[in-house]
């Protein structure tokens, strides 16, 4: 929704209404990105082939959804308030009912491989015939030219590509895989629902609509922000868990607890830090901070952090979520999903 309290109501609810947008997109990136419009209050129709369809119907699915016919869970979270409509593309009737459609639609939603849109003969120049309003989406992973434009890919590996993969990595350089698809859901659904509702607000100004090519793998670089700036500055990449926010600060890390647990401490800026330290009993910590002149991923950065560590494996998770449960100092525990789930923080 739109990150508003669980009691609030979404403000943008009917923000989109009167909107009409076609999706021709499948799996994860682009049926997000049109559910988000669909909940803002847009006429979503979902165009489906004859057979499988989305093969986001069989994720997930469990025995009892695939012996009554019906898709999983993931497939109806992301289609919910969306019309269904069965087409072969391939065909001339297929194809003509889908014109017909795009004559008032404001924007197409499209995720195939790159040139798979103009073979079937709805490139962006004969829909845009059609309809000069038109918004023409096309989500991809390497974007629709260019060296790449017909590899296949998934979220690891528009991810690897970026280089922010290598930075996912403990200090040692183990890698670890996010099960939370940054490529996909940032580098397409997100830069494409952005992208699409500035075309959207300037088709409405202008009478005349776009082909946005929207690749996940240079979308993910773009937003490569951090340690970007950190190459520019020292002339090389942070090694991994060194940097500022990727483990190299004692004040900002993720901590072990005596039961196998984690506890999260962002103590970036000094107030909070010095509030870590004052709530632990450490006031000799309080001046090794960062901003104070401690470099991260220093010898004397990295020796603090296995002395706040060796302290905090020392108690249970449970014990340092009461000890900082009044704190103002920026540290939470790590929560599973189903613990997150019940938190009071998202509960309601």
């Amino acid at each position: 929704m739109t990150g508003e309290g669980p009691d609030s109501a979404d403000p943008l609810s009917e923000a989109l209404a009167g909107l009409r947008i076609v999706d021709l997109t499948r799996l994860l990136p682009g049926p997000l990105a049109t559910l988000r419009l669909a909940q803002w209050g847009a006429d979503v129709l979902k165009v489906e082939d004859p057979g499988e369809g989305d093969g986001a119907r069989a994720l997930w699915r469990t025995g009892a959804e695939a012996e009554a016919g019906e898709p999983g869970a993931f497939y109806r979270r992301l289609n919910a308030g969306k019309r269904v409509l069965r087409l072969d593309l391939r065909s001339d009737a297929g194809k003509a009912m889908l014109l017909d459609e795009l004559r008032s639609a404001d924007a197409l939603v499209e995720g195939f491989r790159p040139g798979v849109m103009a073979r079937l003969g709805l490139g962006f120049e004969t829909v845009s015939a059609h309809n000069p309003k038109l918004v023409m989406v096309s989500i991809s992973g390497y974007g629709q030219h260019g060296p790449w434009a017909q590899r296949a890919g998934h979220d690891i590996n528009y991810i690897a590509m970026a280089g922010l993969l290598e930075q996912v990595a403990s200090g040692g350089g183990e890698i670890a895989l996010p099960n939370f698809q940054v490529g996909d859901l940032l580098g397409g659904s997100q830069a494409a629902l952005s992208a699409l509702l500035a075309a959207l607000l300037a088709a409405r100004r202008t009478g005349r609509g776009c082909h946005l090519d929207i690749s996940m793998a240079h979308e993910v670089l773009r937003h490569q922000v951090v340690v970007r700036t950190a190459l520019e500055a020292l002339g090389r990449v942070p090694p991994a868990g060194r940097d500022l926010l990727s483990g190299g600060a004692p004040c900002y890390g993720v901590y072990r607890t005596a039961d196998g647990r984690h506890l999260a401490v962002g103590a970036l800026e000094l107030k909070f830090w010095q509030a870590v330290c004052a709530t632990l009993g450490r006031p000799q910590w309080e001046r090794r901070h960062w901003s104070l002149g401690e470099a991260p991923g220093s010898e004397p950065a990295m020796a603090l952090r296995a002395e706040l560590q060796a302290l905090l494996a020392t108690q249970p998770l449970a014990h340092w979520v009461q000890v900082f449960d009044t704190v103002d100092a920026c540290v939470t525990p790590v929560l599973r999903l189903d613990e997150a789930l019940r938190h009071p923080l998202f509960a309601g």
